[in-house]
């Protein structure tokens, strides 16, 4: 199971992460977002989704 990392939180390995729900299942239509070294992950479209690493 991939941990579901809280929008805000930074230092996450690089790369593609997207939008779940509270417990990383699928949400309709998700934001796929690409960070780089020390970006924060960006607020998601409802309160209690979180991000998953691709």
């Amino acid at each position: 199971m991939t941990k579901v990392y809280k929008p805000g939180e930074d230092n996450h390995q690089p790369g593609s992460y997207i939008e779940v729900g509270p417990r990383g299942g699928a949400v309709p239509n998700p934001h796929i977002v690409t960070i780089g070294n020390g970006d924060r992950l960006p607020p998601t479209q409802q309160p209690g989704h979180g991000w998953q690493h691709r």
